[in-house]
């Protein structure tokens, strides 16, 4: 049977969705926010406790695909189809060969200014008993590959695997993660399935129970202690920044209008506007690998 006709269709408004959660508060309409830079660098030197919030945008300037949008398909499937525990019930082997791909193809990535850009400024600022904290929406760890201390992963990471049986979850950078999968998860849509048997998926060192990436697929609730220090983040915070980020997917993108509807200076830097753009302070269109390296520099 094909997988589409085993999957109930998750919609971009139930994806990821947290049961912890109410209704996202809408933010007080705003004048047109602004792009003057020297007016941000201003509110950002006065800052003492300041958020990123990041999304696909940064890291597609790396080279990672967003898997969104009209682009979002790995072969003839959509991404967000394959990445949801039915699917993984269903047919482990195609979404191992998914992850696999994806997992090889951001081995070879780098950091790019914008994930710099963050790293530095973290560091700069606890120099002077200040404080930056990342909280991301990727799972491709490049935040950390450039510096990061202080993030919260809240969709997990490709580079942890959780074990279905036992639960124990390690943390795995092995290419291929297994044999099995060598040279497999082309995206090629002619490219054939390759239907490994799951007894030779990658499998628990503990109890041999059945890997799955450690991440939060869609349908799934976020870790409740990442989202609730990544809360008091966002409590406390006297400038966040919103970076790359289209804020579609819930609880994310609540965020940043929460932190905007209390009077906290929010600044978007993105390539396009979003839904949220006109209730920030500020707005930096363009890619944010050149844009937030200029609004950050000291």
């Amino acid at each position: 049977m094909a997988l589409r006709a085993l999957l109930r269709p998750i919609t971009a408004a139930t994806t990821r969705s947290n049961k912890m959660t109410s209704t996202p508060i809408t933010a007080v309409m705003r004048k047109q926010p602004s792009s003057d830079m020297a007016a941000f660098r201003e509110v950002f030197k006065n800052a003492k406790h300041v958020v990123a919030l990041t999304g696909a945008g940064i890291s597609a300037e790396s080279g990672v695909p967003t898997f969104r949008g009209a682009g979002g398909f790995w072969r003839r499937y959509n991404a967000q189809d394959i990445a949801t525990p039915g699917a993984f019930l269903a047919n482990p082997s195609l979404v191992w060969e998914f992850y696999s791909y994806r997992r090889d193809l951001v081995l070879s990535k780098k950091p790019n200014p914008a994930h710099i850009a963050l790293a530095e400024a973290e560091k700069r600022l606890a120099d002077d008993d200040r404080r930056l904290v990342v909280i991301t929406q990727n799972i491709d760890e490049l935040h950390k590959d450039a510096g990061t201390k202080n993030l919260y992963e809240l969709h997990g990471t490709l580079f942890k695997t959780r074990c279905t049986k036992c639960g124990s979850i390690n943390e795995n950078r092995d290419s291929p993660i297994c044999p099995a999968l060598a040279g497999k998860g082309s995206p090629d849509p002619d490219a054939e399935d390759a239907r490994v048997v799951e007894g030779e998926l990658p499998r628990c060192k503990k109890c041999t129970g059945l890997l799955r990436p450690h991440v939060v697929w869609f349908g799934e609730s976020l870790d409740p202690d990442v989202l609730m220090n990544a809360q008091k983040e966002l409590d406390s915070c006297d400038l966040c920044l919103v970076i790359g980020t289209s804020s579609v997917v819930y609880p994310a993108a609540m965020f940043a209008p929460e932190v905007s509807a209390r009077g906290v200076p929010v600044a978007e830097f993105n390539i396009e506007s979003t839904s949220g753009t006109e209730t920030f302070g500020f707005h930096f269109e363009g890619p944010c690998g050149s844009t937030l390296p200029k609004a950050l520099h000291p």
